[in-house]
């Protein structure tokens, strides 16, 4: 019985889906949008949504505990410095899923994640390459 173990396990030893989850939201925060399984990203929303929390605290200890999951310094100065200022007024919520359709070789339910303010970059930046 599986009762009151929350999360899919995703058909993968614990270490390789702790792996694979830091990975995917290392890429998340550092491209804000990716493209990848339906349950994956559903297992990735928890991830990111809680950095996220973490980043709007801002204090030290939440960005050590930020750089125990996401171990890359790069990505965690852009959480800490960019990020939490984008969703500071924001209680949750801070991904999209889009579902896609299947993926051509094995049919595999297919979707992007992306952060929630992601499009409205994209449409600044390319304002700002009309200019």
């Amino acid at each position: 019985m599986r009762h009151r173990k929350a999360g899919n396990r995703l058909e993968r030893t614990s270490s390789h889906r702790k792996a694979m989850l830091r990975n995917m939201v290392t890429s998340l925060l550092e491209h804000e949008r990716i493209v990848t399984t339906t349950p994956k990203a559903k297992e990735l929303r928890k991830i990111a949504d809680r950095m996220i929390t973490l980043a709007k605290r801002g204090d030290l200890h939440a960005r050590r505990q930020a750089l125990s999951v996401i171990r890359d310094k790069k990505v965690v100065a852009k959480l800490f410095n960019e990020l939490s200022d984008e969703y500071r007024d924001r209680n949750g919520g801070y991904t999209r899923i889009i579902q896609t359709g299947q993926r051509l070789g094995d049919a595999a339910p297919m979707a992007i994640i992306e952060l929630v303010n992601y499009s409205e970059k994209q449409q600044q930046a390319e304002a700002a390459e009309d200019n």
